[in-house]
Order: C-alpha cells, then sequence, then structure tokens
C-alpha cells in the first residue's frame, strides 16, 4: 500500500509539473500545448494501468487531485481522462505517421473527440483531421459531414475533369464532387417535380450550400440565358470562389439520361461565352439526378468537351401525400399572416 502510495504521489507530482509547463507555453499556442500535455497524460494513464493494479480508483482520484491543483481548469473530469485515454489509444499506433499526430494537436479538444468517437477507420479519421485544418470547419459542420459520409461519398461523381481541366483545376474539381449528395434536410412529396425540389433547394439555401460544400457562392436560380430566338434557363448558377470558376448546376427527378448530358453542355458552354471573364477559369458543370448509371454516364461524357460531374442525391426525409395535403401552402401560411396583420391594425 506504501508503495501505491508513493508511486502515486510520485506520478501526480511529474503531472502537475509538466500541465504547469504547458500553462505557460499556452499564453502562445493554448491549444496545440494543451493537447501535448493530454497525450503526455494520456500515454501516463496507459503506462500505469498497463502496470499497475490499483484497480478502477485510480482515474477517480487523478481527477479529484488534478482538479484540485488546478481548479480554474475544465479539464481534468473523470470523464475528461477517459477520453484522452481513448484519444490516444487510438492514434498511438507504429503505422501513424509523426505527421497526423502533430496535425491532431492543431484542431480543438471538441473536434478531436467527435473524429475518435464517430470514425469507423483510421482512414476517415485522417480525413477529417485533415479537412478541418484546410478548412477551419466548427463542430457541428464537422458532425454534419461524419454523419452523411463525407468521407465515403468525395470525389465519387463520375466526370471527365482529368480530360478537360489542367491537373490543378481537375483536382479542385473533384474536391467539389461528391456522390451522392444527402438532401436530408428537405420535406417532399413522394411523387415531387424538378421545380418543387429547385425551390426546395432554394428555401433551405443555407443547408444545401453545406452540403456542397465550402467556396460555393449562389447566384441565381432559373437564370436566364438569351441565345439566338430563344430563351433557356438554368437550374441553378454559382461561383465557387477557390476554383474561380462558375458553376451550372442541373437537377433531375428521375434517372440520367445521356441527353442530360448533351443540354448541360449546352449551358456551360453559354456561361463560357456569356458571362466569363478573363480572369475566371472555366465554367464546371454539375448534373445531380435521382439515379444513374455509371456506365451510360462515363459513354455519355466521353467526347464532351467542356468539364461535366454527374452525381446521385439521395432524400432521407420525405413527406407523405397524405399528410402533406392536410398542411397548409406557404401561399396560405402568408394569407393568413397578411390577415392577421389587418385584423391587428
Amino acid at each position: 500500500m506504501l508503495e501505491y502510495i508513493d508511486e502515486y504521489k510520485n506520478i501526480l507530482k511529474d503531472l502537475k509539473s509538466k500541465f504547469k509547463s504547458a500553462q505557460i507555453k499556452a499564453t502562445i499556442k493554448v491549444n496545440s500545448e494543451l493537447l501535448q500535455f493530454y497525450w503526455y497524460l494520456g500515454k501516463r494513464i496507459i503506462e500505469v494501468q498497463d502496470n499497475y493494479k490499483w484497480g478502477s480508483k485510480f482515474l477517480e482520484n487523478l481527477s479529484k487531485d488534478l482538479s484540485k491543483a488546478f481548479p480554474n481548469v475544465k479539464g481534468f473530469s473523470k470523464r475528461n481522462l477517459e477520453l484522452i485515454r481513448k484519444w490516444v489509444n487510438f492514434w498511438d499506433k507504429k503505422e501513424i505517421a509523426k505527421q497526423v499526430v502533430s496535425q491532431i494537436y492543431q484542431i480543438p479538444w471538441g473536434h478531436n473527440i467527435v473524429i475518435i468517437q464517430k470514425c469507423k477507420n483510421m482512414d476517415e479519421a485522417i480525413f477529417y483531421v485533415e479537412n478541418t485544418l484546410k478548412k477551419g470547419i466548427s463542430r457541428n459542420v464537422l458532425i454534419h459531414q461524419i454523419e452523411s459520409g463525407l468521407f465515403y461519398r468525395k470525389k465519387r461523381a463520375v466526370n471527365n475533369f482529368e480530360k478537360t481541366l489542367p491537373p490543378i483545376h481537375s483536382d479542385l474539381a473533384k474536391e467539389i464532387t461528391k456522390d451522392p449528395y444527402i438532401f436530408d434536410f428537405l420535406c417532399l412529396s413522394e411523387d415531387y417535380k424538378e421545380k418543387e425540389l429547385e425551390n426546395a433547394l432554394i428555401e433551405n439555401i443555407k443547408d444545401f450550400l453545406l452540403e456542397l460544400g465550402s467556396g460555393f457562392a449562389f447566384v441565381s436560380k432559373q437564370y436566364k440565358l438569351e441565345i439566338g430566338n430563344q430563351e433557356f434557363r438554368i437550374d441553378l448558377l454559382f461561383y465557387h470562389l477557390k476554383l474561380h470558376s462558375y458553376i451550372v448546376i442541373e437537377l433531375k427527378n428521375d434517372e440520367f439520361k445521356p441527353e442530360y448530358a448533351g443540354k448541360l453542355n449546352f449551358y456551360v458552354s453559354a456561361v463560357d461565352d456569356i458571362l466569363k471573364s478573363e480572369i475566371d477559369n472555366p465554367t464546371i458543370g454539375i448534373l445531380i439526378c435521382k439515379s444513374k448509371d455509371n456506365l451510360i454516364v462515363e459513354y455519355a461524357l466521353r467526347d464532351i468537351n467542356k468539364p461535366i460531374g454527374v452525381s446521385q442525391y439521395k432524400l432521407t426525409t420525405k413527406l407523405p401525400d397524405k399528410l402533406k395535403d392536410t398542411l397548409p401552402s406557404i401561399e396560405q401560411i402568408k394569407k393568413q399572416i397578411r390577415k392577421d396583420d389587418n385584423v391587428n391594425e
């Protein structure tokens, strides 16, 4: 028992000293220094629990004593010590490069915990660490990305980008496409039309932009193009700030057909001629349809010389027709609001 007390005191003393040192450095690099201390703390916890038979009270006692020594610090709860141990166990593997470990020090602790709790494998976890660092996303956005399977959907759209764009732009164009797109924020009837899908996306533009990814700036829906003696309308027009390109998005609520690629190619060519300036890169077309056969898409894109990607979308929530009929329409709601305003006056 005395040996346990002496060993425990030495470990506690070491951790106190190490944390005080980290606190001083934290004035300059708060997150990085704190997480480096957490790594050291987690390694010591694992070492002690592997080599000593002190029972389950070790973390509880350590939590109480560290919290007492540093009363203004909230990171020493028993639960957080357990998470720190889990975090180190997750990443402390021989095949993990030192570069990755240094990267996890640079993202917030809350992001770190989300990643190790929600990711299914190491490759997925590394992707979200790098994506967080690159784009500076919030914890809520990170959760949305993981739960919607962004890692498994990135760069999967069938496209002709390598053939139609310079290498750097091709890689970036692949980066901004997904397959499928998840429109789980929409409530649509079972037999919804393309116009209804388009309007619903615009009404939920913040969620739509979140699903598209960073860099997209909304320009217009049903953008009018006057060509010859005819008028054409693009479903959705965006501008991508990183690619410096217009992005034409066409929506189809049915299976991909080869003629859809031809029409999108026509729109992309028109935007290049009418809207694109000298400082803009080539316009990119993205066709988002309900379903597709990848082989048919590949044939359809083979001889097209404009950059086009084809993806599917998924709706995880649909409003049944019977229920939809019982709810007021947007126009009915607006009419009632106007009526109420008149009464109040």
